[in-house]
């Protein structure tokens, strides 16, 4: 059996010998393009490939390696006149990826990508050869930039301050004709249209020089239409430039001295509760459209008003004394819950008007307001004079009914804002601090009848100290003592302090002459940064708190900033920022008095970004200018209402020096 094999393998061996060895080698394999891209778009040898980019490098896979030299000499790419493009090569991914540069091609133009059988692979592989057709994109019209009197703007972004006649130069990324563009622009301000030429500055731009003058703080808005593409042969996506006029600086009202100037803001203000005082009630309405709905808090401070008027001279004493007792004697008849008016009044009968939700008892942050103004005035008539006398008897009994303790629901540490005989504490709002509601404190501890201890003090309203801003947080380079945020809406500083003095005001938690005049500055400071791009907004157009606005009422700040400015907010501050007010009072008088003064003074609040302006005064914002003015002036209501020895012996009972 061993013998049979290898008589086998020698044969086999033998007859392998004897083959002719002159026979052919075996013929190489073919190559192919696994694809060809110009930029993202994959070429096809059948059907269009439109829409080609101009200057993205032309790339071809193919499955094998290609012999360099021959991919040279084998691709080509022609143009529309068939003519061979100088091109350069470079080869990737083991030679299997071929990246051809080339001039940038015309706009809307045909080519060609030749691939010839000229092509080997790296093994001598052949290649059948292959064309490819392409037409080029015509490339849409874009603007690079946009500058307005010269400074390149954002056109995404609010542009603010331009020039009131202000010439806008457009940079495109391609030749564009000065006449193509006018025929398809147009220009409005204010919703109004507006005469402009479009003037040639090189092949690539063009300048819409505006012919008239724009109002101040205009709303304008340069357009070009998509529609510019049937001129020019070329799509445009179209432009829509907003932007806002610098205001127009022109004095609306002849100087006069500050002094005078002051005078008249007090007096036009005081117009407000003198004109608009309910006839049957003397109270001052809600708002100067709000019929016989007569608000507590503002009437408080309306009687504080009465006695500037009197001292101004804007009406007699007689006619003031008049007036106050009208609004005692309503006050002793009207509706109380535990001595605490509601929120609102019918100004003829004295019944409750539900201010809101469960809310038609007793509001007693609005009633501290009453009695602050009430035991300024008090201080102010003279007992010895029979009318002022009475007056004075009914101011007392008024403020001996509060029943404070009665609003710690049950004797808790901490006073609650609301009681309804329908609602019990439904509303459930406890007043703590750092806010408005300083006063209601004090005026709870200096009741001889209904008085709360020093811990509803310090427990309730201070939340055992937890409104100190203990961090030292900073805003524009101002610590406040209390809250640890950038201090809220303005009138957290002033509607405590129309009679509480907050001069030498200290307690164990602030200086509170300290806290009211940084959280002014932060607020001016805030205004003039203008980090959310309002229109109108400066360090000498500045102001953020509780008022009307373009979406509705709102407690305005700058955590709640809406591009509303309030006049109340920076003249009610003089006290402490005397002269970032009075550039304020300046602003508002001399600037834009054309369309915020009015019969009793200023405007509620304006918001020149949407274009509006309110028509409307409130009381609880007109208030606070009369008396925090003639705090700055005089003194007078501070002096006042310090001087009530119950005052002072709550202070003391709640351990401030003052």
């Amino acid at each position: 059996m061993r013998k049979m094999l290898f008589i086998l393998s020698f044969a086999i061996i033998l007859l392998s010998c004897s083959k002719d060895n002159n026979d052919p080698e075996l013929t190489p394999g073919e190559i192919s393009i696994s694809y060809v891209y110009i930029g993202e778009v994959e070429l096809k040898t059948t059907g269009s490939n439109d829409d080609i980019v101009l200057n993205e490098p032309l790339e071809i896979r193919f499955d094998l390696a290609v012999n360099t030299v021959s991919a040279e000499s084998g691709i080509s790419i022609l143009d529309d006149n068939n003519q061979e493009m100088d091109v350069d090569f470079s080869f990737f991914s083991g030679n299997k990826l071929v990246k051809i540069d080339h001039p940038e091609f015309a706009e809307n133009s045909s080519y060609k990508l030749r691939i010839s059988n000229e092509l080997k692979g790296e093994n001598d592989e052949t290649f059948a050869g292959v064309e490819y057709t392409f037409k080029t994109l015509i490339p849409p019209l874009v603007l690079d930039a946009v500058l307005i009197d010269g400074k390149e703007v954002n056109p995404a972004t609010r542009i603010l301050n331009t020039n009131r006649k202000p010439i806008i130069e457009l940079q495109f990324n391609s030749s564009v004709g000065a006449s193509d563009v006018f025929s398809s622009s147009s220009l409005k301000s204010n919703g109004s249209s507006v005469s402009f030429n479009i003037n040639q500055v090189d092949d690539k731009t063009v300048s819409c020089v505006v012919l008239e003058t724009l109002d101040g703080f205009a709303k304008s808005q340069f357009s070009i239409s998509s529609t510019i593409e049937n001129r020019i042969g070329k799509p445009f996506d179209g432009l829509d430039l907003n932007f806002y006029t610098e205001a127009d600086t022109t004095p609306k009202f002849p100087l006069i001295p500050d002094e005078d100037l002051l005078t008249l803001v007090q007096q036009q203000t005081f117009k407000y509760f003198w004109d608009f005082g309910h006839p049957v009630s003397g109270m001052a309405r809600e708002r100067n459209s709000s019929g016989n709905t007569v608000t507590i808090g503002g009437s408080g401070f309306g009687v504080m008003s009465i006695i500037v008027g009197i001292e101004r001279g804007f009406i007699t004493r007689q006619e003031g004394v008049d007036r106050l007792e009208t609004i005692v004697n309503f006050l002793s008849q009207a509706d109380r819950f535990h001595g605490v008016w509601p929120h609102w009044m019918n100004g003829e009968t004295g019944k409750t008007i539900p201010f809101s939700s469960n809310d038609d008892g007793g509001d007693l942050v609005e009633t501290a307001f009453m009695i602050q103004g009430l035991l300024t005035v008090r201080q102010y008539l003279n007992s010895g004079v029979p009318k002022e006398a009475n007056i004075i008897d009914k101011i007392n009994a008024l403020w001996e009914a509060v029943e404070w303790n009665w609003y710690t629901q049950g004797g808790q540490d901490v006073l609650y804002w609301h009681w309804s005989p329908n609602y019990g504490w439904e509303k459930n709002h406890q007043i703590t601090g750092w806010n408005e509601a300083l006063i209601i404190y004090v005026l709870a501890a200096s009741s001889s009848i209904y008085t709360v201890d020093a811990d509803v003090y310090t427990k309730g309203w201070s939340r055992n100290g937890a409104m100190v801003n203990t961090g030292g947080n900073s805003y524009y380079g101002y610590t406040l003592p209390l809250r640890n945020d950038m201090g809220g809406p303005l009138f957290f500083s002033h509607y405590s302090f129309l009679g509480l003095d907050p001069r030498n005001l200290s307690d164990q938690f602030a200086n509170y002459w300290e806290q009211n005049v940084n959280h002014s500055k932060i607020n001016h400071a805030y205004c003039a940064d203008n980090p959310q791009k309002y229109v109108s907004y400066s360090d000498q157009c500045w102001g953020l708190t509780a008022s009307d606005g373009f979406s509705g009422y709102s407690a305005h700040s700058p955590n709640n900033d809406r591009g509303v400015i309030t006049p109340t907010a920076a003249l009610s501050s003089i006290p402490y920022t005397p002269d970032e007010s009075m550039e304020a009072l300046h602003y508002f008088y001399y600037t834009l008095g054309d369309q915020l003064w009015g019969e009793y003074g200023f405007y509620d609040a304006f918001d020149y970004t949407n274009g509006w302006v309110a028509s409307s005064y409130l009381a609880i914002d007109q208030g606070p200018i009369v008396v925090m003015i003639e705090n700055y002036r005089t003194n007078l209501l501070w002096d006042l209402f310090m001087s009530c020895p119950e005052v002072q012996a709550g202070l003391t009972k709640l351990e401030f020096t003052y």
